[in-house]
C-alpha cells in the first residue's frame, strides 16, 4: 500500500490543482482581474502544499515506522534466541523476511515462521496505517489551500517560498553528502592507521601490498599495507590512457570546430560522441578479447615479452573511451572563442593554423584544462577495464608491457571479498581516501592554470 499511496497523492495533488485554480478563476469572474496571484499560482500552491504534506508523511514514516518495526522483530528473535549472536540474528531476520514476502529462504523452520507471521503483521499494519494517514493528511492540506482562495491570498508569494525551501534542502542534501563522505574516509583511515601502529610511512612507501593476510584481531601486518605498486599502477594506466586521449580528442576538436564543413561535422561530432555511450564492461571485453591479445601477438612478433594482461592494453582501450568527453568539451570551449579574436589574427595576416595555436588555443586554455582533468578523473576512477585488461595483482613496474592493478580494482576486491567487511573496510576506505587527496591536488593545480589564462583573456 505504500507504493500504492504515492500516486494516490500525486493524484490528489493534480486535484487540488485544478480545483484551486478553478475556484481563482470563478472569484476573478474568469478574467483574473482582482487577484493578487494568478489562478495557476493558486493552483501550484495546493499541488504543493499537498504533495509535500502527503510524501513526506508517507516517505518519512515507512523509513521511520521500518526502523521500529525491525526492532521489536530482532526483540522477538532474542527473546526467543537468547544465545544467538548479532549475526545469526539478522540472518534470521533476512529469512523470516523472505517468507513473509512469499520468496525463498535459506532455512525454515518454527522460529523463522514466527517471526515471519510476526513481521508481516506489522508490515500489513504499517502500510494501511501510513496510507490511510498520508492520503488524509494531504486531502486536509489539499482542501486547505482550496479554501485560502480569495483576492488577498498572496499564493504566489507562498508558493515561491515553498520552491525556495526545497531548493535549499536538494542544495544542502548535496553538501551534506559530501561532507559525510569525506568524514567517512577520515574515520575509516584514521581505524585502519591504528590497526598498524600509526606506520603510515609503510602505507604510503611500502613497496608489499596484501594487507588482509595474516590479520589477527582486526590488526594488520604494517608491512604488507605498502599501496606504492597501487599508485604506480594508476599512474601508468592513466597516463597511457591521457597519451591516447588527450592529442585524440583535441585534435578532433580543432578539426571539428574550425576546419571541418556544417556537413562533415553534423555526422562526425555524433559519431564520436558515440563512444561516451558505450558501457564500460564492453569496453573491457574489446580490451580483453581484442587488444591485449594484439598486443601480445605483435609483441612476440618483435621479439617482446608481453603478458596476457598488459598495463598498455587497459591504457590505450580506456584513452579511446576517454576520447568523446575531451573532444565535446574542448569543441565547446573551441567554439566559444570570440570570433573577433580570430578576425583580428586574420587582419593581422596570420594563417588559420597560426590562429588556432596563438590566438584560439591560450584563450580556450581554461575549458581545455577542465576537459583534460575530467578525463584524469575518469581514468582514475575506472575500474572495470582494469580488471579485465590489466590483471588484479599488485607489481610495482613501470614496464607498460607486464601486468599491474589500480587503487579503485582493489578497493572493489577488498569489499566484494570473503574478508569481514569491517576488515576489509580499513585498507578499502584509506586507498579511497588518498585517491580524493590526490584528486584534490589535481584540481588545486588545475584551479591555478585556468585562474592565470583566464585573467588574461577577461
Amino acid at each position: 500500500m505504500i507504493a500504492v499511496g504515492f500516486p494516490v497523492i500525486l493524484a490528489l495533488a493534480v486535484l487540488f490543482f485544478v480545483a484551486a485554480r478553478q475556484r481563482a478563476l470563478g472569484i476573478a469572474a474568469g478574467g483574473g482581474a482582482g487577484l493578487h496571484s494568478r489562478p495557476n499560482q493558486h493552483g501550484l500552491y495546493a499541488l504543493l502544499l499537498t504533495l509535500i504534506i502527503g510524501w513526506g508523511i508517507l516517505g518519512g514514516g515507512a523509513i521511520i515506522w521500518a526502523a521500529i518495526d525491525k526492532e521489536i522483530v530482532f526483540s522477538a528473535i532474542r527473546d526467543a534466541a537468547p544465545e544467538m549472536k548479532q549475526i545469526e540474528v539478522q540472518l534470521v531476520f533476512a529469512d523470516a523476511r523472505s517468507l513473509a514476502d512469499g520468496t525463498l529462504a535459506s532455512a525454515t523452520d518454527p522460529l523463522r515462521r514466527e517471526i515471519a507471521a510476526l513481521y508481516a503483521h506489522l508490515e500489513s499494519w504499517r502500510a494501511w496505517t501510513l496510507f490511510l494517514v498520508s492520503v488524509t493528511a494531504a486531502a486536509a492540506a489539499g482542501l486547505y489551500a482550496w479554501r485560502r482562495v480569495s483576492p488577498e491570498w498572496r499564493a504566489r508569494n507562498r508558493s515561491e517560498q515553498i520552491l525556495t525551501g526545497i531548493l535549499w534542502v536538494c542544495a544542502a542534501v548535496a553538501v551534506l553528502t559530501t561532507i559525510g563522505i569525506v568524514l567517512s574516509l577520515i574515520f575509516e583511515t584514521l581505524t585502519f592507521f591504528g590497526n598498524i601502529g600509526w606506520r603510515i610511512d609503510k602505507f604510503l612507501f611500502g613497496m608489499n601490498w596484501s594487507p588482509l593476510a595474516g590479520v589477527q584481531a582486526g590488526v594488520m601486518n604494517p608491512d604488507r599495507v605498502g599501496a606504492v605498486p597501487l599508485f604506480v599502477g594508476t599512474f601508468l594506466i592513466t597516463l597511457i590512457a591521457m597519451l591516447v586521449a588527450v592529442p585524440v580528442g583535441l585534435f578532433s576538436a580543432i578539426y571539428l570546430s574550425d576546419f571541418a564543413s556544417p556537413r562533415v561535422r553534423s555526422w562526425a561530432k555524433p559519431m564520436l560522441e558515440i563512444l561516451a555511450g558505450i558501457p564500460t564492461v564492453v569496453y573491457g571485453f574489446f580490451a580483453a578479447i581484442t587488444v591485449a591479445p594484439f598486443i601480445r601477438d605483435s609483441g612476440t612478433f618483435l621479439g617482446l615479452d608481453v603478458a596476457s594482461e598488459s598495463a598498455l592494453a587497459a591504457g590505450v582501450v580506456m584513452g579511446i573511451m576517454i576520447i568523446p568527453f575531451i573532444s565535446s568539451l574542448s569543441d565547446d570551449v573551441i567554439n566559444a572563442v570570440p570570433q573577433s579574436l580570430r578576425d583580428g589574427s586574420y587582419g593581422l595576416g596570420a594563417t588559420k593554423a597560426e590562429t588556432i595555436r596563438q590566438v584560439v588555443l591560450p584563450a580556450a586554455l581554461p575549458g581545455i584544462v577542465s576537459a583534460v582533468l575530467l578525463g584524469v578523473s575518469r581514468a582514475v576512477g575506472e575500474t572495470m577495464i582494469v580488471v579485465m585488461a590489466a590483471g588484479q595483482g599488485a607489481n610495482l613496474t613501470l614496464n607498460p608491457l607486464e601486468t599491474v592493478t589500480t587503487v579503485t580494482v582493489q578497493i572493489v576486491m577488498l569489499i566484494t571479498g570473503d574478508t569481514d567487511a569491517e576488515t576489509a573496510a580499513g585498507p578499502a576506505f584509506s586507498l579511497g581516501f588518498a585517491l580524493f587527496f590526490i584528486t584534490l591536488i589535481l584540481n588545486v593545480i588545475a584551479l591555478k592554470v585556468v585562474r592565470r589564462y583566464r585573467e588574461m583573456y577577461d
